[in-house]
Order: structure tokens, then sequence, then C-alpha cells
């Protein structure tokens, strides 16, 4: 049986989450990427300001202990959002599912927002069977594919019984 949990990130962490952001596939998946997933310099920059900021939760996801990927959440022009990225090594096996049930599990806000590439199927129903539905659909310039992808723009609302 897995056991998947979230835990803060460590600096020892930063080569597995790099290594993970520059896999072909994964980066054709989530297609809104960096520019170019092999400057680590890049890198190194981006995350020092995601760690920096209070407003940014990064966490990273494990899977029986071991590295699985990342999830967090952090605030877009008033909205609150979450993201995730499973290494390919954990895909298919409910890893990202039950990585985002317990980042949302945390993260009290609601509405709650997340975005996916309209071809990644895999990531639609991570978010729909975390109770996510689709709000808007727009193109934008993915730099992971080199052109425009449709992105398609998803929301959790609060339950009727306010929980």
């Amino acid at each position: 049986m897995k056991h998947i949990e979230l835990r803060p990130l460590d600096d020892d962490d930063l080569d597995a989450v790099f290594e993970m952001m520059r896999d072909r596939e994964a980066i054709a998946m989530a297609a809104f990427t960096a520019k170019d997933p092999d400057d680590r310099a890049a890198f190194d920059a981006w995350i020092r300001r995601q760690r920096a900021s209070d407003d940014v939760q990064f966490l990273v996801v494990t899977e029986n202990g071991g590295f699985a990927g990342t999830a967090g959440a952090f605030t877009v022009d008033g909205d609150r959002e979450v993201t995730y990225w499973i290494a390919r090594h954990a895909w298919g096996r409910g890893v990202a599912t039950e990585a985002l049930r317990l980042l949302i599990s945390r993260e009290p806000t609601r509405p709650l927002f997340a975005r996916a590439a309209a071809h990644n199927t895999g990531s639609i129903a991570v978010l729909e069977r975390n109770g996510f539905t689709e709000v808007s659909r727009n193109v934008d310039f993915a730099p992971g594919l080199g052109r425009e992808v449709e992105e398609i723009v998803f929301t959790l609302v609060p339950a009727l019984d306010g929980v």
C-alpha cells in the first residue's frame, strides 16, 4: 500500500525537483513550463523566489518516504491557485490524486483554482476526482511546447455546508 505525504521543501530536494522539471515527456504534458528547463541558474532563482514568498506554499510529495513530486499553492491576481508536478516514475498510481487531496485539505481558501493544458487528460482527471470543475478555456503560448496551447481553468468552490 502506498503512503503519500506532503512535506516542506528541503535544500536536499532541489536537484530532484530540477531533474523532474527537465523531463521532456512531463514538459510536453504540462506545456506551461520554464522557457529553458535546462537552465539551472534560472531554476535556482525561481525556486529562491518561491521559497522567499509568504504567499507561496511549496511542498514535496513523497511516496513511501521517497521523492515523488511537488505540490503548491499561490495567489495570482487575487485568486488562490494550486499546482502539482509528479515525477514520471510515480505516474499512474494515484499519487497526484492523493497529493492534491492532501494539499486542498491544508488550503482553506475557496474558491480555489487550478489550470491544465487541454491535452493533459491525466491532470484533468486528477482535478475532477478532487472536485474541481471547468470554468473557462483560453489559448496562450506554452513555453514547454513552443506554441500556443489551449489551457483549461478549473475551480473548487465551497461546499454547500460551508466545509
